[in-house]
Parts: C-alpha cells; structure tokens; sequence
C-alpha cells in the first residue's frame, strides 16, 4: 500500500472509532451497558479492532 492508502485506511477507521466511542458513551450514559451487555460488548470488540487496526496501518505507514 501506498502511504496515501495508508492514511486514507487510517482516516476511515478513525470515523468508526468516533463513532463507537459516542455510541458507548450514550450507552453508558444511559446504563444500556447493564441492560445490553452482549451488545456492549461488542460494540466495544468493534472498537477495539478499529484501534488495532489503525495503529497496524500507522506502523506500515512509518515502515514505507
């Protein structure tokens, strides 16, 4: 990949991380954690292949 692939791969994985981040924020602010806590935890699984991705894509992008 390209350093600009890279970082477009890195800018896309940033949005999910955002918006996993807002929705377990709602979540928690809500106590759905407790009330849903399969989906709690997956939504925190998405969050963080998102983050282990992303850092995987900025280390490859150092590396090129």
């Amino acid at each position: 990949m390209t350093i600009d692939e890279h970082q477009q791969v890195i800018d896309e994985l940033q949005a999910v991380i955002d918006d996993t981040q807002h929705t377990l924020d709602r979540f928690e602010a809500t106590g759905m954690e407790t009330e849903m806590p399969a989906d709690y935890d997956k939504l925190l699984a998405i969050f963080d292949d998102a983050v282990t991705r992303q850092r995987a894509h900025t280390l490859a992008m150092l590396d090129a």
